[in-house]
């Protein structure tokens, strides 16, 4: 499938190129939650989370706080999105604006804006969209 070329995913690309291999997401300090599929299809993906990146107040392009792999029939982790995620709001990523998830939510967090960027695997939902219906949780087998 052809990536978006939508400019901020062409950059998001470009800077995180290095998380294709999922090795280097766990070598920089993100730990993988369970995968997150959606009531109406489509999926995040499992979700690799960097605690300490969870307490920049500023978006930076590199610095994801969540990067997103689908896992694979062989068992391999395939590199779809990242996630950027800010406590201070509203927030931005090059002139892309975050949604904001309220509290209660799923998550245990307090409210957050979050901005999803489908660099990797084509949304038909739009690049910035939660779920992607291209993506799913199938083989995450308890990842």
């Amino acid at each position: 499938m052809k990536p978006s070329g939508n400019s901020l995913a062409a950059a998001v690309r470009e800077t995180n190129a290095r998380f294709k291999d999922v090795s280097a997401a766990v070598a920089e300090g993100y730990s993988p939650i369970p995968c997150t599929s959606g009531v109406d299809g489509g999926a995040m993906g499992v979700h690799y989370v960097n605690a300490k990146y969870l307490e920049d107040e500023t978006p930076d392009i590199a610095r994801p706080q969540a990067v997103m792999y689908e896992p694979t029939a062989n068992g391999k982790m395939e590199l779809v999105a990242v996630e950027y995620i800010s406590f201070k709001g509203p927030a931005s990523l090059k002139g892309q604006l975050f949604s904001f998830t309220g509290a209660p939510n799923r998550y245990g967090l307090k409210p957050f804006y979050e901005l999803h960027v489908w660099a990797w695997r084509p949304n038909p939902k739009g690049v910035f969209a939660d779920m992607n219906p291209n993506v799913t949780c199938e083989h995450a087998h308890m990842r």
